[in-house]
């Protein structure tokens, strides 16, 4: 274990110094806000949105109404249909309301409105220049005696009946305390596998340059891979660190919702192990293929595809999306090169977490990673000292049987 953290510390130091690494560190989260950011900067605030304003009204003042409104972003259009109706169809239709006006309106002086979530959230301000028609209106029929003078001065409210969405929405408060967590734990595993993809070019470039026989010489091959598994995570927590320094507070201005509050929940342990786990597997890969290449830009296809197995819960995105209990989104968690992604993912959209199939799915990747690391021990210990060309996969399961 000594030598092990010997060989972690090294590689640690060698790609802190690594000019390379240092930019790459800093330029990530720098992207992923640029993406997150750059639309808003391109988006032109001049257009605004047009709001369908719907109105029944059954006291002949819908000509005044509309010449109240001229000058706003409205399209105004007369219906017949009824609240119920209004409330059901806000449940589809995007930035639009529904204004009721009867007798009953003028003698109370309050006119209900039905909005969604989607109306412009400065509708109900401006929904109060139709007082002015309605206001005429109570003169008309009230006269100006004491009472009914004060009846007009209290003016007409319009009260907003919201109808929630069918659909909450990505950033709807419930959905943010299950995405949060969800999206900070991928945002480790991706950035340990990443950064721990270079182990590939570590162990290939030690035999390109022949000093693995001289490293060799004073430790053993599990030494020199389990260090070289531990150093590369650590390298992975230090660009998570950078991640949230750079990236949180941005995060935190732009979505304006309490994101510490919601990330530092229990579940959050659970999808960090997973991620951990993630990685462990994808390491002993990495470092075991890594030691089969005589040098990266002849990488053979074999080598190929190991390098690609990290995207693999790609091709369970669309399944579990549509349905995170199905059976496509469930056979995604028990395969050990997608279990990671897939799990976090589908905790990330699940209301209620299916536990047995959580323990089963972490079971699968800890006997996962167990088995890799003593393959990949194998793998590294013999593919390590040969030169001159890659092995083939032939050789690879021959010294996996030895």
């Amino acid at each position: 274990m000594r030598n092990t953290m010997k060989v972690a510390r090294w590689e640690i130091k060698r790609n802190l110094k690594n000019k390379s690494f240092i930019i790459g560190m800093f330029l990530t989260p720098i992207i992923f806000l640029a993406f997150l950011l750059l639309p808003d900067l391109f988006s032109s605030d001049e257009e605004a949105a047009i709001t369908k304003v719907y109105v029944n009204e059954g006291l002949g003042v819908y000509e005044q109404l509309e010449a109240a409104a001229a000058n706003t972003e409205w399209q105004m259009e007369q219906t017949d249909v009824t609240e119920q109706e209004a409330e059901a169809a806000l449940g589809t239709e995007e930035d639009a309301a529904y204004v009721f006006i009867d007798e009953e309106s003028v003698e109370t002086g309050q006119v209900t409105v039905y909005t969604n979530e989607e109306t412009s959230s400065a509708f109900m301000d401006e929904v109060q220049i139709l007082g002015g028609p309605l206001q005429m209106l109570q003169i008309e029929q009230l006269g100006l005696t004491p009472e009914e003078a004060g009846i007009v001065a209290q003016g007409i409210v319009f009260e907003d009946a919201a109808v929630a969405s069918d659909d909450e929405g990505l950033f709807s408060e419930s959905m943010l305390e299950r995405v949060i967590p969800g999206a900070f734990a991928a945002v480790v595993m991706l950035s340990i596998v990443f950064t721990g993809m270079a182990i590939f070019q570590s162990a290939s470039q030690e035999k390109k340059d022949k000093i693995a026989e001289i490293i060799l010489s004073s430790l053993t091959p599990a030494d020199l891979m389990q260090g070289k598994i531990i150093g590369y995570f650590v390298l992975g927590l230090v660009q998570v660190v950078v991640f949230i320094v750079i990236a949180l507070p941005v995060l935190i201005w732009k979505i304006d919702f309490p994101v510490i509050e919601y990330l530092l929940v229990p579940e959050l342990l659970v999808l960090l192990l997973i991620a951990i786990l993630g990685y462990l597997l994808y390491a002993a890969l990495f470092v075991g293929i890594g030691a089969t290449m005589a040098d990266m830009s002849t990488a053979g296809n074999f080598q190929g595809f190991v390098m690609m197995l990290p995207f693999s819960p790609f091709l369970f995105i669309g399944p579990v999306f549509s349905d995170p209990s199905g059976f496509f989104a469930q056979l995604g968690s028990y395969i050990p090169f997608t279990s990671p992604g897939v799990l976090i993912l589908r905790l990330s959209l699940l209301e209620e977490w299916p536990w047995v199939e959580i323990i089963i799915a972490i079971a699968v990747l800890i006997v996962s990673v167990w088995i890799f690391m003593k393959l990949a021990g194998k793998v590294f210990q013999t593919g390590i000292l040969m030169y001159g060309k890659n092995a083939t996969p032939g050789e690879i399961w021959k010294w996996i049987r030895a």
